[in-house]
């Protein structure tokens, strides 16, 4: 731990507490993947898309959302702060990587307080996500079965099963997009076409995509805590590889998925700009700048959203 790192943990140890603090263990200031929501939205029939009910249960998963995340984020900034990972990630870079997001090791709340939080999202989460499948106008039991899977897997990203350290991190990257993107849709419409499948895997793969650049990052703390990325278990050469073959294959799908007949023919033309940002990070990371190469992976996932928002309106008709 840094000695500016040190000294805030010192002058917080008591933990201030207050709405700010838990907000920031909550992370609410990162939606990457609560923008599923206007992406389903988007891919609803029209008639489907401006029912009343429509807004009402999408509007219930986004708080169900937002509150899963937070027992997820609560739980992983205790066990980072427990093992050593978040002081050493976040203390040796605190200008760039914002040390007053982790209020733990900054000593804006103590560790007794947010497991309070932590353990009281997971109870109000699970009641939401509840709720609102019992208010959807459709069940299918997949669905239904992906949505819990969704929830108990987020919940034991760094605690319980800790499934972040046993190497299934990058998979729930990806995962849990793919489910926050499907299970709305379902609960809206009863299925999900191939098209939809595809729309959800491009978004699920955002937040995977730029959490490896995180991973690059962290891969030293990460690997004294014990938690087991590809980062932390191969060459820094290896895990660039492994992030251009990710990025690749997700243009791969954009393109495939078209050339397949799965997608219609503007689904890659309206994400060639994307694909020059994808480009454009992949050069950035490996000449060594991590974290503007991560930057660049946010806001391509944001870009994605929405040119795929606009794209989807177009070709279904926004009021017809």
């Amino acid at each position: 731990m840094t000695q500016q790192t040190t000294a805030l943990a010192k002058a917080g140890a008591s933990g201030s507490g207050g709405l700010a603090a838990y907000a920031r263990l909550a992370k609410l200031d990162i939606y990457d993947y609560y923008l599923g929501l206007p992406l389903v939205w988007a891919l609803l029939a029209p008639a489907v898309r401006w029912d009343a009910g429509t807004f009402g249960l999408l509007a219930l998963v986004l708080v169900a959302e937002v509150v899963v995340v937070a027992a997820m984020v609560g739980f992983d900034d205790i066990t980072g702060y427990r093992d050593g990972s978040d002081a050493a990630n976040y203390g040796s870079d605190a200008a760039r990587r914002r040390l007053h997001r982790k209020p733990l090791v900054a000593g804006t709340l103590t560790e007794t307080q947010a497991l309070r939080f932590a353990w009281a999202a997971t109870a109000a989460g699970a009641v939401l996500w509840a709720t609102a499948g019992a208010a959807a106008p459709h069940r299918p039991l997949w669905a239904i079965v992906l949505a819990a899977v969704c929830v108990a897997a987020s919940v034991q990203y760094s605690w319980g099963l800790k499934i972040s350290y046993r190497g299934f991190q990058e998979i729930f990257l990806i995962g849990l997009g793919i489910g926050w993107t499907l299970v709305p849709y379902a609960l809206l419409t009863g299925a999900a076409s191939g098209f939809v499948l595809v729309q959800a895997v491009v978004f699920g793969a955002g937040p995977m995509i730029f959490g490896l650049y995180s991973n690059t990052n962290d891969a030293d703390g990460d690997r004294a805590a014990g938690r087991v990325t590809v980062a932390t278990r191969v060459s820094a050469r290896t895990h660039r590889a492994f992030v251009a073959a990710a990025t690749g294959a997700l243009v791969l799908l954009i393109a495939g998925s078209a050339v397949a007949g799965v997608a219609p023919w503007w689904f890659p033309a309206v994400l060639l700009p994307v694909v020059a940002m994808r480009l454009a990070h992949l050069v950035i990371g490996f000449r060594g700048d991590i974290l503007r190469a991560r930057r660049i992976a946010i806001h391509a996932h944001r870009v994605t959203v929405a040119l795929l928002i606009v794209a989807n309106l177009v070709a279904t008709g926004v009021a017809s």
